[in-house]
């Protein structure tokens, strides 16, 4: 079921390779605060065979909070490609819509995690 991926920003100035092991069958979104305005659709890559194959200098990150979850955006189209998870730091999720030959509509509906409740942020 693992496959190697493509993905770009809409603009075309970044991409990246990674391996998602589940290949797309775990495609989700998430309700944490900063997902739930998003409402793009992920797959799980493993953080080590995340590339960036054009444009790491096109790439913007943006990090709050904890600082453990790391978006990465097109500097120039402003499209989210991927982010390094909070939940598992050895883990990515890769943007569906921005995965080569990937139509998201085709995975609806699509399930939700559970951002809000998440371990880190309980006392």
């Amino acid at each position: 079921m693992s496959m190697d991926i493509t993905a770009s920003c809409h603009c075309g100035a970044c991409a990246i390779s990674a391996t998602v092991p589940n290949g797309l069958t775990d495609a989700a979104r998430c309700t944490c605060s900063f997902c739930a305005r998003r409402q793009a659709a992920a797959v799980t890559a493993t953080t080590a065979s995340v590339q960036v194959i054009k444009g790491a200098d096109s790439l913007q990150l943006y990090s709050w909070g904890t600082h453990t979850a790391k978006h990465y955006f097109c500097k120039t189209c402003g499209i989210y490609l991927y982010h390094q998870r909070r939940s598992d730091p050895a883990q990515c999720g890769i943007n569906l819509g921005c995965i080569e030959g990937v139509n998201t509509w085709e995975h609806e509906p699509l399930p939700w995690t559970d951002g809000v409740n998440h371990p880190s942020d309980r006392s």
